[in-house]
């Protein structure tokens, strides 16, 4: 004869339920993104004027000029997009990933061996090989500006140490060398783990596009 299997203890009504185990929230903070406004500017304006003539010339041209302005803007739209709008940087405080005209860089803070700037803004990895930070520009221009402030105010601040101090940090710096200058401090401040190498991948979504109109314009033209 068997014999029952005690029975389950009733749950407590007054014991307090049981919840589900909540997600650990992200250690990575929310990107930070760095884009050039003259860049965004210029690209939406050369895509309305390139629209516009390419959309007159496939209206109203006759003969090959239609299936020419269609190759050309096949070609060139994809180009602009590239050059203007696409560019960008990304940074938390665990990588730094940088958008550029044909590729994206993903490179963790361990893996960034020194951000510099000179004729351009640059980020160097571990292994050396040197990424173009397309989204940040370098304005010589806005540098030797910011720099003849700083001596005016030093100048003018001479005996004053809390004058000057304040003088020379009001002097407004060129907005690519502040961004480089913020990408620093992340680089520094970062306590991630992540022992990461760099990744770098291709956009085909503006390479095939681009190659195809241009092959294409060239067969309208030699044919």
């Amino acid at each position: 004869m068997t014999t029952p299997d005690p029975a389950a203890p009733e749950p407590d009504p007054a014991a307090p339920e049981s919840s589900p185990a909540a997600p650990e929230p992200s250690s990575a903070a929310p990107d930070r993104i760095y884009r050039s406004p003259a860049g965004i500017a210029a690209g939406v304006f050369l895509l309305i004027l390139s629209g516009w003539l390419g959309a007159d010339a496939i209206i109203l041209g006759e003969g090959r000029t239609p299936w020419i302005a269609i190759a050309a803007l096949l070609c060139v739209i994809p180009l602009i997009t590239a050059f203007t709008l696409r560019p960008a940087v990304y940074a938390n405080t665990e990588r730094l990933r940088v958008r550029n005209p044909f590729r994206t860089i993903v490179l963790p803070w361990k893996a960034v061996a020194t951000l510099r700037s000179g004729y351009s803004n640059e980020v160097v990895d571990a292994d050396g090989k040197v990424f173009q930070l397309w989204a940040l520009p370098v304005s010589l221009r806005g540098r030797k500006r910011a720099a003849r402030a700083e001596a005016r105010a030093m100048s003018r601040g001479e005996g004053k140490a809390g004058h000057t101090a304040t003088s020379v940090h009001e002097v407004r710096h060129p907005q690519g060398d502040v961004a480089l200058g913020e990408l620093r401090e992340l680089a520094g401040d970062t306590d991630s783990p992540h022992q990461g190498l760099t990744e770098a991948r291709w956009c085909w979504s503006v390479i095939a596009p681009a190659a195809a109109g241009a092959l294409l314009l060239i067969i309208l033209l030699l044919v």
